[in-house]
């Protein structure tokens, strides 16, 4: 027998060994959860000994093993177009990790940062998103920084049919017109292309998603949105705080009668940019890329990118 056994008595048996050993691991953690949340005493004895508390570390995030058959094979690339919403930047990236997670979606979140000084063009941020996602992504998700989805039910997964719209008009806080696509949608990437992208064309806020919305139909795509979600108006929890966060809604010059016209030509074939950085980030635990995009703008073309 080996020599650590050959100590021990003949009648000996190592059951009893490995159940205390259990027990004081048990024990081990459960005092380490208590000294950490402040439900037992404090290290060193009593009130004000042994300095503050430890926080307690957060819980690991759910990560897909690349051998788990679980997670499915597909992977996705969620695209977030972004400038100056940093508290709702702190809140979406962990969120949406854990949301993600938890449904087993392979996913990678793309904060697509615009540092120029041109106006907002969440349109030329998702084309350059799109552009700039890994080859290992084979779907993207077009997503607003400030919806986060509250029932878990809502599908993220792989929109083989067709674009999926999360945010439909029945559940969707604000929006509830029955063309709207905006705020969530998911596509393929083959999907994406076969609408030439989003127009560059749209410069301040609102309006790309219902020239997009022209772009799916004219590709001969049908959306699709879900079914049996009963949580109604309360599926989402929309951060925006319009009071103190003013929306870009002017319209300039032509850009009037512009925003509700067809962009035949423009798209992923023309979205001019340059990455000014690319940033790897953990946000609580959660990664992310964020993208420093530097957008350019014709203004012989849309003069209307900047408030000159």
């Amino acid at each position: 027998s080996p020599p650590l056994l050959g100590l021990l008595p003949g009648r000996f048996s190592v059951f009893p060994l490995f159940f205390l050993a259990l027990l004081l691991g048990f024990a081990s953690l459960l005092w380490l959860q208590l000294s950490c949340s402040g439900e037992g005493p404090a290290p060193g004895g009593g009130q004000g000994r042994g300095g503050p508390r430890q926080p307690c570390p957060p819980p690991a995030p759910l990560l897909p093993a690349e051998d788990e058959p679980s997670w499915g094979p597909h992977r996705l690339a969620l695209l977030v177009p972004f400038r100056e919403r940093f508290e709702e930047l702190l809140a979406f990236v962990p969120y949406m990790h854990r949301f993600l997670s938890k449904k087993r979606i392979r996913h990678h979140i793309f904060i697509l940062n615009q540092v120029d000084h041109f106006r907002f063009n969440r349109a030329s941020l998702i084309n350059v998103g799109f552009l700039e996602s890994s080859n290992d992504t084979d779907y993207i998700a077009m997503h607003d920084v400030d919806l986060l989805p509250l029932n878990e039910q809502l599908d993220y997964g792989f929109p083989e049919a067709g674009p999926f719209h999360v945010a439909s008009p029945e559940l969707h806080p604000l929006y509830h017109y029955k063309t709207y696509v905006g705020g969530i949608l998911l596509l393929t990437k083959q999907h994406y292309e076969m609408c030439n992208g989003m127009s560059n064309r749209f410069w301040g806020w609102g309006r790309e998603d219902d020239e997009f919305y022209r772009r799916i139909k004219g590709a001969g795509l049908q959306v699709r949105r879900p079914s049996g979600i009963t949580t109604g108006y309360e599926t989402f929890q929309h951060l925006h705080d319009p009071a103190w966060r003013k929306r870009d809604q002017k319209r300039i010059a032509a850009q009037k009668q512009e925003q509700f016209k067809v962009d035949q030509e423009g798209g992923l074939n023309n979205v001019r940019y340059r990455i000014e950085s690319r940033t790897a980030l953990s946000v609580a635990g959660a990664p992310c890329t964020v993208l420093n995009i530097l957008l350019d703008c014709d203004t012989s073309e849309t003069p209307w990118c900047t408030f000159g």
